[in-house]
């Protein structure tokens, strides 16, 4: 019987895994992995690995010989040695198309949350403080300019809702030369023009050599002082420090994360120090439906690749063989 392990998962059931894994007579075991050594040793003998956060490096994948497939909780891979995977010969796998309504909606309301002074206004009313003048200057979102950098699935729908609710959408994209259909007339910016513009800038890219630290210092000292960074993608996409100091400076308006370096965040740190932050706990991909579909679609991966079919998604190799 194949066997496929679930290296960590801080989900409160593996129902969902547990059922596909039944139904193609897959045994499913789960383990609670946190370092290259748990890896190895829960995964012995195992032809698939369901992965969140544990690191699959290359000494992973060479003490795993039976190995066929890594299959990850999510859209990013970077916990994942995809070269060294490839020359294992092991598929790996994600879950692009799971969370973007959520973490689309997410982005938008954080966005919004920020900009209306929601968090600021709240924590001063508990504390009997009925004044509106902290947050001024406040402005209606029509004429303001989002700015949406990385034009995949959560992208578009990012930019598509925040056109819908009257801000002007600006897109960046290397990879891109027409806007989507969805964003047909959207006008697409230099990084740099798109930095200067935004109003509000939305961070939609994978975490790669490319974008770590896409927003640093240089950047920051771009972007207009009225501006919010919105991030839902990758806490290393921006620089923590960096932005720290920018809005300490007071050379930006705020930031609105739900990512950042070094998760899981814990006090004492500077950002919890900023009335201008507003930070939520990597939640943004989390609803019920996206939920459900998330694990579900992480085990069929995993199955299938230890059966010998084809995944949903394959992220490497990038090419089939043959």
């Amino acid at each position: 019987m194949a066997r496929i392990v679930i290296t960590d998962c801080d989900h409160d059931t593996i129902e969902p895994e547990q059922r596909a894994a039944a139904a193609a007579g897959v045994e499913l075991v789960l383990a609670d992995c946190a370092d290259e050594d748990d890896v190895i040793a829960a995964g012995a003998g195992a032809d698939g690995l369901i992965v969140q956060y544990a690191p699959i490096t290359a000494r992973v994948l060479e003490s795993l010989p039976r190995l066929k497939v890594v299959s990850r909780y999510g859209v990013g891979v970077d916990n994942i040695d995809l070269d060294a995977a490839e020359a294992q010969d092991v598929l790996v796998c994600n879950v692009p198309d799971y969370g973007t309504e959520d973490v689309s909606d997410h982005a938008v309301a954080l966005a919004l949350a920020l900009l209306r002074g929601i968090p600021q206004l709240d924590r001063r009313l508990r504390q009997g403080d009925h004044d509106v003048t902290a947050v001024k200057p406040l402005h209606r979102f029509q004429g303001r300019t989002f700015g949406v950098i990385g034009l995949g699935r959560i992208g578009v729908a990012t930019a598509v809702k925040a056109r819908a609710l009257g801000f002007e959408v600006v897109a960046h994209d290397p990879s891109v030369t027409e806007p989507p259909e969805p964003l047909r007339g959207t006008e697409l910016l230099s990084f740099e023009d798109m930095l200067r513009r935004s109003h509000v800038l939305s961070l939609n890219v994978p975490l790669t050599p490319a974008t770590r630290h896409l927003i640093d210092a240089d950047a920051l000292s771009l972007m207009r002082p009225d501006a919010i960074v919105v991030n839902t993608c990758r806490g290393g996409v921006v620089d923590t420090q960096a932005l720290a100091d920018a809005l300490e400076g007071g050379r930006i308006l705020g930031a609105a994360l739900d990512v950042v370096e070094g998760e899981p965040l814990t006090p004492p740190h500077r950002l919890f120090d900023l009335l201008n932050v507003v930070i939520t706990p990597h939640a943004g991909w989390y609803s019920e439906e996206s939920f459900t579909e998330l694990k579900h679609k992480a085990a069929e991966n995993a199955v299938a690749g230890v059966l010998g079919r084809a995944p949903h998604h394959v992220v490497s190799p990038t090419t089939p063989s043959g």
